[in-house]
């Protein structure tokens, strides 16, 4: 058996999960969110826990076995607390601001770069220099987390790009003259 699959999820006060074929629904404070789940995974509520259970062991069942059970307890923790990622601008004269809905990045381009965040995202810009992305999917929010970083990576020689908070990025020696 899988020790992710087997371990229950603890749904919280005020949170509903329900199960209608092979879709399962999770609402709570924050939101709703769903996911369709594969054929030959079962899921079931009771008691205030969620189990995942297999159909076979064959050894895509068993992979997605701890997968489906990790998706839900991503589904429940994101309607009850939400995910957020942080992201830092390193360079001079990088910035980034909000203009109304979209983010608008100033990263050594010729023009500014503005992205518009899909349904569900919300963006946070407490200083020019740090971008905070929030939302309940946690993939949705690593995805535009990413979308955000690929404006302008950071580069290993000075540094400089877009990078998450606590990144490290490892540095190059640059030419050196020869005499």
């Amino acid at each position: 058996m899988s020790r992710v699959g087997k371990k229950p999820v603890t749904v919280p006060s005020g949170v509903t999960v329900s199960v209608e074929g092979n879709l399962v629904r999770v609402k709570g404070p924050r939101g709703e969110l769903s996911r369709e789940i594969q054929d030959g995974i079962a899921v079931e509520v009771s008691d205030g826990e969620i189990l995942v259970t297999r159909a076979s062991d064959d050894k895509g069942m068993r992979s997605l076995h701890g997968l489906t059970r990790s998706l839900i307890a991503n589904m429940v923790h994101g309607v009850t607390q939400g995910y957020q990622k942080a992201l830092e601008l390193v360079g001079v004269g990088y910035r980034a601001s909000k203009s109304g809905n979209k983010l608008v990045l100033s990263v050594g381009y010729s023009k500014p770069v503005e992205i518009d965040p899909p349904q569900g995202i919300e963006i946070d810009v407490p200083n020019p220099t740090y971008v905070i992305v929030k939302g309940n999917d946690k993939e949705s929010v690593g995805q535009f987390a990413a979308i955000i970083r690929d404006v302008r990576p950071p580069e290993p020689y000075l540094g400089k790009g877009i990078r998450y908070v606590g990144e490290r990025v490892r540095r190059k020696v640059g030419k050196t003259g020869k005499k």
